[in-house]
């Protein structure tokens, strides 16, 4: 496995990182796994505990993550190209987001802390709350609505 450079996230422009060093990046809170309704006059997105077919609600993690376009072909694929145009329905906690609004990473995020675990210690992943997409219609995921954007 390659190896790392050291706080890269504090040095490196997000289109010279290495693959590894974009992929550890994701604080792995499962929040972009969130399905999301955005409202076309406001401009507004809601995040809804109703998540991805491919998402571990007890890990946070993509059940296929190599091949989730496969399963998935609505997934986005983040890249630093993709980024600036999807940015806006990103978690305001997103690693990805912060750094690409020159922003610091949180206290907890695991980069920092060395703690993968570290997000949902903080209370900052959705471990736990979701609902499988193919669980409920899509004419209710307004029904379940997380009031607080993760």
């Amino acid at each position: 496995m390659e190896k790392l450079r050291p706080r890269f996230w504090e040095t490196v422009p997000l289109d010279k990182m290495t693959r590894p060093e974009w992929e550890a990046l994701c604080d792995g809170c499962g929040k972009c796994c969130l399905n999301k309704l955005e409202y076309e006059d406001t401009g507004e997105v809601a995040y809804t505990r109703i998540a991805c077919r491919l998402l571990d609600g007890d890990t946070c993690q993509c059940m296929d993550y190599p091949n989730r376009k496969m399963h998935v072909p609505e997934c986005v694929v983040l890249t630093p190209k993709t980024l600036p145009k999807i940015a806006y329905w990103m978690p305001s906690t997103c690693a990805y987001k912060l750094l690409f609004q020159k922003r610091k990473l949180p206290e907890w995020h695991p980069l920092l802390t060395g703690d993968p675990d570290s997000t949902a210690k903080a209370g900052e992943s959705v471990r736990g709350i979701t609902i499988p997409e193919t669980s409920v219609d899509e004419d209710d995921w307004e029904n379940y609505l997380i009031e607080d954007t993760p």
